[in-house]
């Protein structure tokens, strides 16, 4: 079996839990490797519904390894709190989760710090969930970050306190009247570390370790490669490194080992938060579809933003990870409509392009070139192989797949983890035997 990479191909929300849950059971296990609780994976299992936050998708299959990297940063109020609503759904979780001892820990003061931020002048506001992440990821990077490795040492209160008066010196200045009990934080992550401390370890050696007994590892990416902090739509992008490379860097597991990268994307888009958006739809139409695919957020429920599927954003990602095969979600969403539209370049002052500009004013100021491809118009639920499709649903997949480059090796037509097709003869399949 292969050491596959899944990721998001677009700006997230792409269905990336439901192929991780589907595929988890070929893979001894699953390791999640950046971001941290604002991302959301939904995974429908029969008549229940789990939302994932930091927790891999691999966890709902029993066995099956479930490892938090060292890419990730984790707030351990919310973590605890996943864990006990996933044992009380009966799942073994503490038999199962592995979390890296080299992973930053969030505290309350970074939601301080960001909402200041977020809500300064003459800032432009990305639109963030205001949970602390990225100024957790900015502690990191300055190196006077704490990891769960620092958590769950005897001499932690040291770390923190220092830490600590880092971020009152901030709130003091810019005036923050609302005082931080930092006695209380530090007390209370002392009983975060002890209910912590047994899942924590060394988890590059732990898959280093499994790969070397010819274990299989799948790798989790959270959000889409839009969201990269190097080659998304920056500044509107999270703080973590979301394309394929950062499974490596955020797991200790080294590129000689990944045997294939799979991308996931919808049959059209969606993108939550401010930021460049080319083929968004803001007329009723778009409004359809966020109704008809339930666009609102699995952690936040904020309403996503929707639009077509866009073919250079697709090169391009594609370019950057080096996607073996793609899966496409939610075609069954583009059931009822007579046509369909596919933004297949890009009109940038004047000028025809197929390539992502890097720059947030060029792509503020790209007008969409559009395709329009007939639409099937009947229900594509409950079919349970590519042929059965509608013709023009075929012809659709078809066509993207040559616009892109890249095969489509699985089509998802429903939430549920059997509402999936595989392609015969692709690459995908191949990995996955």
């Amino acid at each position: 079996m292969s050491n596959l990479i899944v990721l998001g191909a677009q700006w997230g929300d792409e269905g990336k839990g439901k192929i991780v849950d589907l595929l988890s059971e070929k893979f001894d296990a699953v390791a999640r490797y950046q971001g941290g609780h604002n991302a959301g994976h939904t995974v429908f299992i029969g008549e229940k519904k789990f939302i994932l936050k930091l927790i891999p998708s691999g966890i709902l299959r029993p066995g099956v390894l479930a490892v938090i990297g060292n890419g990730v940063v984790i707030d351990p109020a919310a973590l605890l709190q996943e864990i006990s609503g996933l044992e009380s759904a009966g799942i073994d979780v503490k038999s199962q989760l592995r979390i890296s001892n080299r992973a930053h820990v969030i505290f309350p003061f970074h939601r301080t710090i960001e909402k200041i931020s977020e809500g300064r002048a003459n800032r432009i506001a990305i639109g963030t969930t205001s949970r602390g992440i990225g100024p957790c990821y900015e502690d990191k990077i300055a190196r006077r970050g704490i990891r769960i490795a620092d958590l769950v040492d005897v001499d932690f209160q040291s770390l923190y306190c220092a830490l600590a008066e880092d971020k009152q010196l901030i709130a003091d200045a810019f005036q923050i009247t609302e005082r931080v009990d930092f006695s209380e934080i530090l007390e209370t992550y002392k009983q975060f570390a002890e209910q912590i401390r047994p899942m924590t370890c060394d988890t590059a050696h732990l898959l280093n370790t499994a790969i070397r007994e010819g274990k299989s590892v799948l790798f989790e990416g959270a959000q889409g490669t839009m969201l990269d902090i190097d080659f998304g739509t920056y500044p509107f992008v999270t703080s973590s490194s979301a394309a394929a490379g950062g499974a490596c860097t955020g797991t200790g597991v080294a590129p000689t080992k990944i045997d294939g990268i799979i991308g996931v994307s919808k049959a059209y888009i969606t993108r939550v938060g401010a930021g460049p958006f080319p083929s968004e739809d803001v007329t009723e139409l778009g409004e359809r579809i966020r109704i008809a695919g339930n666009e609102f957020g699995s952690v936040t429920g904020r309403p996503r933003r929707c639009g077509w599927f866009d073919v250079p954003l697709l090169r391009y990602t594609g370019e950057v990870n080096g996607f073996d095969s793609l899966v496409i979600t939610k075609l069954d969403v583009l059931d009822e409509l007579e046509t369909i539209p596919v933004c297949v370049a890009y009109e940038v002052d004047g000028k025809t392009m197929t390539q992502m500009p890097a720059s947030t004013r060029r792509m503020e100021s790209i007008k969409p070139i559009f395709e329009r491809l007939p639409g099937w118009n009947r229900p594509t639920r409950g079919i349970t192989k590519i042929e059965d499709l509608p013709t023009e649903a075929r012809q659709y997949l078809e066509f993207l797949e040559e616009k892109t480059g890249i095969e489509v090796g699985s089509v998802s037509n429903g939430p549920e983890r059997n509402e999936t097709m595989f392609v015969p003869g692709s690459k995908l399949e191949r990995l996955l035997s």
